[in-house]
């Protein structure tokens, strides 16, 4: 195993953000959302989202765009929930762990955490999404409550 470094140069940010997608896009709880709801391109996505760490970690100013509009439009169309930042979260902190260690590996945790509860507060204040076979209530109930509803909950399309 090849010792870790922290995060210094757009490459790791490019790094991170690739490994964090493939584990994402595969998770049975919420790589639905990436795969058949936002319909995620990598080739496209990869390069903005690791200008948007770049930006947080490296102080670089790359990022130009809003992150919280694709956030919403998703949220209007399925209807996002605590468990679902909650699980992003899990994931994100897990490869970070995996791949870097120090000051910036710590901020890149510490950040997403503010970004999810930041997002999260402002979606709960916007209509849900149609379809879903989540249960506000639960869904609503906290993280531990949010994750429990989406372990359970199966995409429309993914029945067996």
């Amino acid at each position: 195993m090849t010792a870790r470094h922290d995060i210094g140069t757009r490459a790791d940010c490019e790094r991170l953000v690739r490994a964090f997608y493939s584990r994402a896009m595969d998770d049975p709880m919420i790589g639905w959302i990436f795969v058949d709801v936002a319909k995620l391109d990598l080739d496209a996505h990869v390069p903005v989202i690791a200008s948007f760490w770049e930006t947080i970690l490296l102080g670089s100013q790359t990022y130009r765009g809003g992150a919280f509009r694709p956030h919403a439009a998703l949220h209007m169309r399925v209807g996002l929930r605590p468990g679902h930042f909650e699980r992003w979260l899990e994931l994100w902190r897990t490869t970070v762990d995996e791949l870097f260690e120090g000051e910036r590996a710590d901020l890149a945790k510490s950040h997403a955490l503010r970004v999810a509860r930041a997002f999260l507060g402002r979606l709960q204040s916007m209509p849900a999404g149609v379809g879903t076979d989540i249960d506000a209530g639960d869904a609503a109930s906290g993280p531990v409550g949010g994750l429990l509803a989406i372990e359970q909950y199966v995409p429309p399309g993914h029945r067996s």
